[in-house]
């Protein structure tokens, strides 16, 4: 079967995947409906909100994690102003390449590419829940993955990974899932690895604080913007890309079952990136010892509606449109409001995550300190 994206006539974006698609039904192909509409979004909405809510509990365990191969990424403000420049460029070499080589190779290319990842991914995400089916007794070992540069005191780690036999267990289970997606590029198969992207970007990606979550929404808002409204290149970037970049669901899966082929999207964008925002809400609320995940639910629930008033004008004015043009005013006023009647304005906005500064070879604690500083 085809990728979702050639069944279907609007944007599910690329560069940061965002973009809201129903499909453009070709001339020999019934309209959808409107029972099949209604579980395509709805089928949408609750796989968008399952990531987002799991991925922000295990990144709460994850900013405590001493283990070099569960440590987050920390975003800072540069990396938030810098990283809608970047998406745009990589949007843009897309269009470009596949303008001038063979849609053909290049998919393939990035076929293998994601294939890898999203076993990876995919392991990662299931590892938790397999290990309570894996009985007591199990031989497990452990193992580690090493690679560095250089010798003696300049010695510096590139790949510090270690993983046990259980781990090893999750990745054959999900190399099945892998070699499925990569002969059939059934839905299904590219719905199991787009979570499992969704869920590690909102778990291992953390704001470093509420600012730059707005400095980076607050981009992404205008180059979503621009680039669904502006020009047709995230269009025909969607419509070429053939990778799990996007959450389908069929809406016609009533009348031709799993082998279904018109397909409403949801880019992976518009479920990580404010996901990551409201993850940081979430271990805000924690920070103030209160007991109540205010701020979480808050965000939570503006999401919600953001991505539901998203699904709503893209059908009444039957076009594409760009999530996050409703989920950034959602995702930041709602919890800002709810800040503003309880006071805790300054509270939201001096919070700061603390990470474990990175290493530098032959440098002291406290200069890897300052170095970190001069990072945010």
């Amino acid at each position: 079967m085809e990728e979702a994206a050639a069944h279907n006539g609007s944007a599910a974006g690329t560069g940061t995947g965002t973009g809201v698609g129903s499909g453009s039904p070709a001339a020999a192909r019934p309209p959808a409906t409107p029972e099949g509409m209604a579980l395509a979004y709805g089928s949408l909405v609750l796989m968008a909100l399952l990531p987002i809510f799991f991925g922000a509990l295990r990144s709460v365990s994850c900013a405590k994690s001493k283990n070099s191969s569960e440590m987050p990424e920390t975003i800072t403000s540069r990396d938030a102003a810098r990283f809608p420049i970047v998406a745009s460029c990589t949007l843009l070499g897309l269009y470009l390449f596949f303008k001038i080589f063979s849609q053909e190779y290049i998919n393939l290319l990035l076929s293998m590419y994601f294939f890898v990842l999203g076993i990876l991914a995919l392991s990662h995400t299931i590892s938790p829940m397999m290990n309570r089916f894996f009985p007591a007794n199990f031989p497990n070992k452990q193992y580690q993955l090493l690679f560095t540069q250089g010798s003696g005191e300049s010695k510096e780690e590139i790949v510090n990974y270690e993983f046990d036999t259980k781990d090893l267990v999750c990745l054959a289970l999900s190399s099945v899932v892998g070699v499925w997606y990569l002969l059939r590029k059934h839905w299904i198969a590219n719905n199991l690895f787009g979570l499992a992207f969704s869920l590690n970007g909102v778990e291992l990606l953390h704001l470093n604080n509420v600012s730059t979550g707005c400095i980076l929404l607050g981009g992404l808002f205008i180059y979503d913007v621009f680039w669904v409204f502006g020009t047709n290149v995230m269009v025909t970037v969607a419509k070429s890309f053939e990778a799990p970049i996007k959450l389908v669901f069929p809406q016609d899966l009533l009348e031709k079952g799993l082998e279904a082929d018109n397909f409403a999207m949801l880019g992976l964008g518009d479920i990580v990136i404010p996901g990551i925002f409201i993850a940081l809400l979430l271990r805000f609320d924690i920070s103030l010892k209160k007991n109540t995940h205010t701020y979480f639910y808050t965000s939570f629930v503006a999401y919600i509606f953001g991505l539901g008033l998203t699904i709503f004008i893209m059908h009444i004015f039957k076009h594409a449109q760009p999530a996050l043009l409703y989920l950034v005013p959602a995702c930041i006023g709602f919890p800002l409001l709810v800040a503003l009647a309880k006071g805790e304005v300054t509270e939201m906005f001096s919070y700061e995550e603390s990470s474990t500064p990175k290493e530098v070879p032959g440098a002291s604690k406290e200069e890897t300190t300052e170095a970190s500083k001069k990072e945010k």
